[in-house]
């Protein structure tokens, strides 16, 4: 079995406490139960906005420059994600559509090396 990310995207001035009601809570935690049951959920967390994050960026002269904010200057960043096992990318593609029904949002999925 191969390892999945399944990452949610959320635009960059993203409010949780505006944008998430107690149904879309609901239907994360019934994602969340049903990745357990099924045995594909390896790891899920959400991470704080991209502007709380910290860049570190290799130099030239071996140095490392240290920013605040994202590395990327985009208008969406991840805001959370899955790591999961399965059985092929069809399988994981069919976890990804429930995740971005679930949370309302763009969901990515890639394989891990």
């Amino acid at each position: 079995m191969t390892r999945y990310l399944v990452a949610i995207h959320h635009p960059d001035d993203y409010d949780p406490s505006i944008a998430e009601d107690e149904a879309m809570s609901r239907d994360i935690d019934a994602l969340n139960d049903e990745m357990v049951a099924a045995g594909i959920r390896i790891f899920v967390g959400g991470l704080h906005p991209a502007i709380r994050a910290t860049s570190l960026t290799p130099q030239p002269d071996g140095a490392v420059l240290t920013s605040d904010g994202p590395y990327l200057q985009t208008t969406e960043h991840v805001g959370g994600f899955w790591v999961l096992e399965a059985a092929d990318i069809d399988d994981a593609l069919a976890w990804g559509r429930k995740a971005a029904i679930a949370c309302r949002a763009p969901v990515e999925v890639r394989a891990f090396h």
